[in-house]
């Protein structure tokens, strides 16, 4: 995730890191490639002159831009989504290790439960991208907590049932009043409901028919427009040809890189970051230490 103050608006104008311009170069340059030679050749294919003029494309244009608008109005909404769930995952963690350490009558317990919710923070980053837990739950864990998430299909599941385990044996045991239980069951709901949410977010991609027929009308756009251009700007239209391109291919770009926001591109949501933050702000309020922040290597680029 690409977090820095905005540039000067000159230095704005050839920002590459960051940008979908590397991931949609070939397209643009072998576009304007096409269009110099349309220009050369004065709109003529096989000595037959294509007749076409800028109307037509006024038109398709139009709904092009309806089309890129809604794929990336709700390729956006999936991203702020994505990103209010794990804002409900460091608020409700906090709120349900502050409980323990303020309700509970041996609050030196409350590492147990931090420790669990840590987990299970890590584990739904690992099931989100398809990584290993196995190294942070070792290191999180005991051996019999460790060992029992990982023979788990759906170990974030089973972290948040553990969770509420820990609320059943302080119950059973005496250390948490009865009248007390709904107070900490409340955040665990909440945290069951940001599950199920990133989980809905991860398994429902934007139905993949929107994104063929805005590639296919895209592409096929930007192979005839120098066709429509020639006549009327002339050397001018490979200039033309590639400023549109490149804003449709850009906006189709971006597009389909914030639709599954738990990814790792550059623009994807900090998961590490967060989840980094999460265990460091429950370790802090459990009074242990914590070792200083590590320098980034670029310090406008934050790891995903």
């Amino acid at each position: 995730m690409i977090v820095r103050p905005r540039p000067h608006w000159l230095r704005m104008l050839f920002v590459w890191r960051g940008s979908v311009l590397p991931d949609i170069l070939p397209q643009l340059l072998g576009t304007t490639a096409f269009a110099m030679l349309v220009t050369l050749l004065h709109g003529r294919l096989f000595q037959w002159k294509i007749p076409l003029n800028f109307v037509p494309f006024s038109l398709i244009g139009l709904t092009l831009a309806i089309f890129l608008g809604f794929r990336n109005s709700t390729s956006y909404a999936r991203y702020w989504e994505a990103r209010t769930l794990w804002g409900v995952l460091l608020n409700e963690t906090r709120s349900l290790v502050r409980q323990a350490l303020t309700l509970c009558d041996e609050p030196a317990r409350a590492s147990v439960l931090a420790a669990r919710l840590t987990a299970f923070v890590h584990a739904l980053r690992h099931q989100l991208r398809g990584t290993d837990p196995e190294a942070d739950f070792q290191r999180l864990l005991p051996s019999a907590d460790c060992e029992r998430l990982l023979r788990a299909r759906y170990k974030p599941a089973v972290a948040l049932l553990m969770a509420g385990e820990w609320i059943r044996d302080s119950r059973q045991q005496g250390r948490l009043a009865s009248a007390l239980v709904q107070a900490m069951e409340l955040p665990l709901g909440h945290l069951s409901e940001a599950l199920g949410g990133c989980e809905r977010i991860a398994s429902t991609p934007i139905p993949f028919t929107y994104a063929v027929i805005i590639h296919r009308t895209i592409y096929l756009y930007c192979v005839l427009l120098p066709f429509g251009l020639v006549d009327a700007i002339g050397a001018m239209t490979p200039v033309i040809v590639a400023f549109i391109a490149y804003t449709f291919f850009a906006l189709e770009a971006l597009g389909a890189e914030i639709e599954e926001p738990f990814g790792t591109a550059q623009n994807d949501l900090a998961l590490d970051a967060m989840s980094r933050m999460i265990e460091d702000t429950l370790r802090e309020m459990l009074g242990e230490t914590l070792p200083p922040p590590q320098a980034a290597a670029n310090p406008y680029y934050l790891q995903t």
